[in-house]
C-alpha cells in the first residue's frame, strides 16, 4: 500500500542537537580539533586591533571559522559563504552557531580581511600554529622539501591591460589597496636605487651600466590590480594572475610554508628563498635536499642553495648552452684537455686574469659577459669529460654541482 504524507501544518517547535546531526566522519568534525587548538589565542592576537569602547563586534573566531569553511569547500564568494552557513547544519555546528543565531553580513568579512586581519597577520599566525601541531604529531620530518607554484587568476580583466607609462592614476584609484601598495613599492624601489647610487665607488661608466639580468619593469599591468602579473603560465590563456608558492615536506605532503607572488618565474625563485629562511627561523627546519622543476634551476639559485644553505638540490639545470642573444654559445668554446682550460673562439685562454677577459681584440661578445661565462664554465666543468657531458645533456641533476 502506497503511503502518503498528511498534514499541512508544520511543527511549531523542534527539539534536537546540532551535534547529533553531524556525522562522525564529516570533514569539519575531523578538523575541528585542530582548528580549536590553532584558534586558542586568536582573541589575544587581535585584541590590540579593536577599540576599547563601542558596541561589541562580530567574534573574530566566528569569521575565521567561516573562512575556513570557504577554503575547504571552494566558496570564494563571501556573499555565497554567508548563505551556505545560514542553511547548512554542519556549517553552523562548526561555527558554533545555534539555529536562531544570526550569521554575519558578507561585508563584514571584506572589511576585516582587508584591514584588521591583514594588519595583524593573524592568518600567518594560525598557519604556523597548524604546522607546529603537525610537527608535534610527527607528520613533518624536515629532511626533504619540495617547492612548486600554481597560478591563480587575478580579479582583473585581461582586456584592460596597459603599459605602466600610459596610466594616469586618479585619486579614486590611488585609494584602492592594491594600487596604493603598488605605488608604495615603486616609491621604495626608487629610493633604494638612489641610495645604491650614493653608496657606489664611482666606477665610471661600468658602474652606471644597467646589468643584463636586472629585473625589467612589466610591459603590461592592470589598472585595477597592478601587482598581478601578465602571464600565460600553466598552459592557460594570457591573463593577470598570481603565483601561489608552496613549500612541502615530502614525508607526508604537509605544506610548511606559503608565499604569494606575481606569476613570474623570478618572483617564484625569490619566494623559495624567503620560505626556506622563514621555515628555518620559525620551526628550526633545515632540509637536506630540495626538489623542484626546471624553473628553479638557475645558476644563482642553485649556488645559493649549495653554498649558503648547504642544501642538496634535486633540480634540473636550466640549460642555456645555445645562445641567440649575442653571447657565445657553449659549443663555441673548446676544452683543452692537457692544460685543463677552455679556449674561446679567438684562441684565448679562459682562466682567472686571462688576456681574453681584457683584450680589446676579443670583441665578438661584450667583455663582461665573456668574463661571466668564463667563470661559470670553469666552475661547471673542471674535467673534459664532465664538460662534454654538460654540453650535451639538458637533464644533469643540479646536485652534482654541490658535490664538487
Amino acid at each position: 500500500m502506497m503511503g502518503r504524507r498528511s498534514g499541512d501544518q508544520a511543527s511549531l517547535f523542534y527539539e534536537f542537537r546540532l551535534d547529533d546531526r553531524v556525522p562522525k566522519n564529516h570533514l569539519l568534525r575531523r578538523i575541528n580539533e585542530f582548528v580549536t587548538a590553532a584558534l586558542a589565542d586568536v582573541h589575544e592576537q587581535l585584541d590590540p586591533y579593536y577599540s576599547e569602547i563601542g558596541r561589541p563586534s562580530v567574534d573574530p573566531e566566528l569569521m575565521i571559522r567561516m573562512l575556513i569553511i570557504g577554503y575547504c569547500y571552494g566558496l570564494r564568494s563571501e556573499r555565497k559563504l554567508t548563505q551556505e552557513v545560514e542553511l547548512h547544519l554542519a556549517y553552523r555546528w562548526f561555527c558554533r552557531l545555534d539555529l536562531d543565531d544570526k550569521v554575519p553580513h558578507h561585508s563584514t568579512f571584506s572589511e576585516n580581511r582587508l584591514h584588521r586581519f591583514r594588519e595583524s597577520d593573524v592568518f600567518r599566525h594560525i598557519f604556523e600554529r597548524v604546522v607546529a601541531t603537525c610537527m608535534a604529531a610527527g607528520l613533518v620530518k624536515g629532511e626533504g622539501f619540495a617547492v612548486d607554484a600554481s597560478v591563480m587568476e587575478a580579479n582583473a580583466s585581461r582586456y584592460h591591460g596597459k603599459a605602466p607609462a600610459e596610466i594616469d592614476w586618479t585619486e579614486k584609484q590611488r585609494q584602492k589597496g592594491a594600487v596604493a601598495e603598488y605605488l608604495a613599492a615603486l616609491k621604495a624601489e626608487a629610493a633604494d636605487e638612489v641610495n645604491d647610487g650614493d653608496d657606489s665607488d664611482g666606477g665610471g661608466s661600468e658602474s652606471k651600466r644597467p646589468r643584463r639580468y636586472e629585473r625589467k619593469p612589466p610591459k603590461v599591468i592592470s589598472p585595477s590590480d597592478p601587482q598581478s602579473a601578465w602571464t600565460a603560465k600553466a598552459n592557460k590563456r594570457v591573463q593577470f594572475g598570481y603565483g601561489l608558492n608552496y613549500l612541502i615536506d615530502i614525508e607526508n605532503a604537509v605544506i610548511v610554508d606559503v608565499e604569494a607572488t606575481p606569476a613570474r618565474t623570478y618572483d617564484e625563485v625569490a619566494a623559495t628563498q624567503t620560505m626556506l629562511d622563514r621555515t628555518q627561523k620559525c620551526f628550526g627546519l633545515k632540509p637536506k635536499r630540495l626538489a623542484a622543476d626546471t624553473a628553479y634551476g638557475t645558476g644563482k639559485f642553485l649556488g645559493w642553495l649549495v653554498k649558503v644553505k648547504k642544501v642538496i638540490p634535486h633540480i634540473p639545470v636550466w640549460e642555456k648552452s645555445d645562445r641567440q642573444d649575442g653571447i657565445f654559445s657553449r659549443s663555441d668554446f673548446r676544452w683543452d684537455r692537457k692544460r685543463g682550460v677552455y679556449i674561446c673562439p679567438n684562441g684565448k685562454l679562459l682562466q682567472p686574469a686571462a688576456p681574453c677577459m681584457t683584450d680589446a681584440r676579443c670583441s665578438t661578445a661584450p667583455r663582461s659577459e665573456i668574463a661571466m661565462y668564463a667563470r661559470s664554465e670553469q666552475s661547471a666543468a673542471p674535467t673534459p669529460t664532465r664538460a662534454r657531458s654538460r654540453a650535451t645533456s639538458t637533464r644533469t641533476p643540479a646536485m652534482s654541482l654541490g658535490g664538487r
